[in-house]
């Protein structure tokens, strides 16, 4: 059988940076193929190369078995090759049927008018092909994240696309949206479709996958079939060393200082009655289904949104919260989950984004820029936590997700934060430097200061926490310790409804 798309030596550099070195992969028809690898591997720039996005320098790329040169995102489309990036690009204040045919609707009366009804039928009959409930009239900014997901794998089968590529595709979903994502994936492999899959979660590629390719530093490393390959060993393969996951040994923190303590805090049906507290030197990991109330707490400490009542204490000190301003300046720092809207200044260079939360310490006479200063601290920082990039006048969006989360710890660390609020501390984030995030957090801990982790991922809790507080619907409804949690007792009391 002739492979859908096959690229054979492909290699890519940019200015000081060679992405890909004579790599090799193909898709056949029918088949989910997963593309695996540490962040910096070269997944991203072999697939925007595919998209059109990149020209490569070298090598040859094959459709249906013949040589092919793809000069852009609009001849990707017209030779059946379809993206779906992890940041979903979809114009919110339009309809689900305007946002497929975008550029491309239906016309009559000679080509003057919209035909709006065909418009509406065309998107009603790719949503009938997926089995997806879904009124082509809907706007894109009324949908869930996952909905919204599904109108783009609509969008790229309206270019009839035979080869999709999946970009981190459940990264945003619960259980039940990711169940519906695989239901249609599968679908699309029964008529055909070949589809590269991109996702860092091992449980997901061995249930959806059918072969794996593992990349690394921009290599060509092994193919294996899915079902038979131990996820251990393709791991190894990803990091090309041992990792250094940090076996959890739980402190004695007891008689330490109280750093963090809420009290009684509400904000309508989402924040209800939650009290806790967080010792010098300990970790507490916050678990819960989505939906529970977890990052809403992490929010109303840190000020961005109002609390209705409660209170929150930081060294035993009552603070005011009008804003995050307020939290900072008592020594909290959080960590948003979504790193590039909240944490991340992604136009801006690596030293701006360390020290831009501290910016009036590094202002000559309150006024001018200290440069040196903020070149010194960046510099120790990039050194202190291992950061990867080229220079500190690299642009943070640029960077990979495990080192563009490691500026945003260094932003905190640089304002002196004793309480560090961590929101899904390693979404979108590959295995090896999920490994170093594991370390910095333990080191952080044993350096005194007060950790709050909330993870969806169990595993990740368990790993990390020295305590667990559970949540279900706003309410905290238990607290276990770290070394006799399970997976099973986590999960009974994040179901729990009081």
């Amino acid at each position: 059988m002739t492979a859908l798309v096959s690229v054979q030596n492909l290699s890519k550099s940019f200015p000081g940076v060679r992405a890909l070195d004579g790599v090799r992969f193909d898709l056949m028809p029918g088949e989910v193929h997963a593309l695996m690898g540490e962040n910096g591997a070269g997944k991203s720039t072999l697939m925007k190369i595919l998209a059109g996005v990149y020209r490569k320098d070298s090598g040859e790329v094959l459709l249906d078995g013949k040589p092919v040169e793809i000069e852009s995102p609009a001849h990707a489309q017209s030779l059946a090759i379809g993206i779906i990036h992890q940041e979903l690009h979809l114009m919110g204040h339009l309809t689900a049927a305007q946002n497929i045919f975008l550029g491309r609707e239906p016309r009559k009366a000679a080509g003057l008018l919209l035909d709006e009804g065909q418009l509406n039928r065309d998107a009603q009959a790719l949503f009938d092909r997926l089995n997806l409930q879904l009124a082509p009239t809907t706007t894109i900014g009324d949908l869930t994240v996952a909905r919204q997901q599904m109108v783009e794998i609509a969008k790229a089968l309206s270019h009839k696309s035979r080869v999709l590529i999946m970009d981190e595709p459940t990264a945003a979903l619960n259980n039940a949206e990711i169940e519906e994502l695989f239901r249609i994936i599968r679908q699309l492999k029964e008529e055909g479709v070949g589809i590269v899959y991109i996702s860092h979660k091992m449980d997901e590629i061995q249930r959806i996958a059918d072969r794996i390719t593992v990349m690394r530093d921009g290599a060509y490393i092994a193919t294996v079939p899915a079902a038979t390959t131990p996820m251990a060993e393709v791991i190894a393969m990803m990091v090309g060393r041992k990792l250094d996951h940090v076996q959890k040994a739980i402190p004695d923190t007891s008689a330490n200082e109280v750093l963090l303590d809420v009290r009684g805090l509400n904000r309508g049906r989402a924040i209800r009655d939650v009290s806790f507290s967080v010792r010098r030197g300990e970790i507490l990991g916050f678990a819960g289904l989505m939906g529970a109330g977890r990052t809403e707490v992490a929010r109303a400490v840190f000020g961005a949104d109002a609390i209705e009542s409660g209170e929150v204490r930081v060294g035993g000190k009552v603070i005011r919260l009008t804003s995050p301003e307020d939290a900072v300046q008592a020594g909290i720092g959080y960590l948003s989950e979504d790193r590039k809207h909240f944490g991340l200044a992604t136009g801006m260079d690596v030293a701006s984004n360390i020290t831009l939360s501290s910016l009036k310490r590094w202002l000559k006479w309150g006024v001018f820029l200290n440069r040196p200063a903020i070149q010194a601290i960046s510099q120790q920082m990039v050194e202190k936590l291992r950061i990867k990039t080229p220079s500190l006048t690299q642009t943070a969006k640029l960077l990979s997700g495990g080192n563009q989360q490691k500026v945003v710890i260094a932003k905190w660390l640089v304002q002196d934060c004793e309480v560090l609020i961590f929101d899904e501390p390693t979404r979108g984030i590959d295995v090896g430097a999920k490994s170093e995030i594991y370390k910095l957090l333990n080191d952080l801990a044993a350096q005194g200061r007060a950790i709050v982790v909330i993870s969806s991922e169990l595993p990740e809790v368990l790993l990390l926490s020295h305590r667990i507080v559970v949540m279900c619907e706003g309410r905290i409804t238990g607290e276990v310790r770290g070394d006799e949690a399970t997976q099973e007792s986590l999960m009974a009391l994040a179901t729990r409804r009081d």
